[in-house]
């Protein structure tokens, strides 16, 4: 019994320590937040021509459909493509 409880609290300890480990950037940094992902708010992944998914997927199918090839829609409003 005293043995689990040993190993019970090893791990609670090792997996706190995982938790502070992944977050200490967003816990300790000045401003705390989180690094911005979205295409719409994120330059680099606009200089890079990476565009939204359903952006790129009206393209795959406009051409193959030869119809709706990269128009935009209100559905893909967030893309920052200026739709």
């Amino acid at each position: 019994m005293v043995i689990i409880m040993k190993l019970l609290l090893f791990t609670i300890f090792i997996v706190g320590l995982c938790v502070i480990g992944l977050c200490f950037n967003i816990i300790f940094r000045k401003d705390g937040k989180f690094p911005e992902t979205e295409i719409e708010n994120n330059r680099e992944m606009r200089k890079r021509g990476i565009q939204c998914a359903k952006m790129e997927e009206k393209k795959l199918w406009g051409k193959k459909n030869k119809k709706n090839s990269g128009e935009c829609s209100s559905d893909c409003g967030s893309c920052g493509l200026g739709c």
